[in-house]
């Protein structure tokens, strides 16, 4: 069987929430929404777990995308990659990202593109969007050229999103505290089906914790991806 080349992975690639946007994010949403100790449990944790490493090839030896990347200019080229619905309910739009971060074709994207069409799905409010735990989503162009000379693509599905019991529980207790930078956090768990030349292919269990944004009569938007999986 020809070896394929690593997916978009959700932790294979993750390079953290960069300094700054970890220290605002922390400090205006989770520190009031998630003071408990599973939250620091979380926030301590190190990359995106997610079940079905077996079906997974060992990387590369390249490197991570640099956390200092700018974002990419807007473009309406995006591949691949769809825009970002207009739906204003937390969990929903949660699934929509998700589908969106597990899904990718090279065969007629290229990592620009990817980018471009990722960075729409973020806020444009900069205190909260943390560009850099997004980016860390995505191949260096190395190897998503790699990936590319062997029409690596992929498609997902989304079984379930919900809000962590963390979160449900510190919202509960504080429900006026999200009215500052009503930040959602959603867990989602789904599947992503890869492919590429010659009939090759797998599938594996994705999960992923969520930092949407969702301000009352605005669609939502995505603020960060968490460093670790919360459920």
């Amino acid at each position: 069987m020809m070896k394929r080349f690593p997916s978009l992975s959700l932790s294979s690639y993750g390079i953290g929430w960069s300094a700054n946007k970890r220290i605002a994010i922390v400090a205006l949403v989770v520190t009031v929404l998630l003071a408990t100790a599973a939250t620091v449990a979380w926030l301590s944790g190190n990359g995106n777990g997610h079940q079905g490493q077996d079906h997974a090839a060992p990387a590369p030896t390249t490197s991570s995308p640099s956390s200092s990347e700018a974002a990419p200019k807007p473009t309406a080229a995006s591949g691949s990659v769809p825009k970002p619905p207009q739906i204003a309910e937390p969990v929903a739009y949660a699934k929509a990202v998700a589908q969106m971060l597990w899904s990718y074709d090279t065969r007629n994207t290229s990592r620009d593109q990817q980018l471009a069409g990722m960075h729409a799905w973020m806020t444009k409010e900069t205190t909260y969007a943390d560009w850099a735990s997004v980016l860390g989503q995505v191949p260096d162009p190395v190897l998503w050229s790699r990936m590319a000379d062997q029409d690596q693509h992929a498609t997902s599905t989304v079984t379930e999103g919900h809000y962590p019991g963390a979160f449900k529980q510190a919202l509960a207790e504080d429900p006026s505290a999200i009215t500052k930078a009503y930040i959602y956090v959603v867990t989602v768990n789904g599947k992503q089906q890869i492919a590429w030349k010659k009939g090759g292919g797998g599938a594996e269990e994705r999960a992923v914790t969520l930092a949407v944004q969702c301000r009352p009569n605005h669609d939502c938007a995505l603020a960060a991806i968490a460093p670790s999986v919360t459920q």
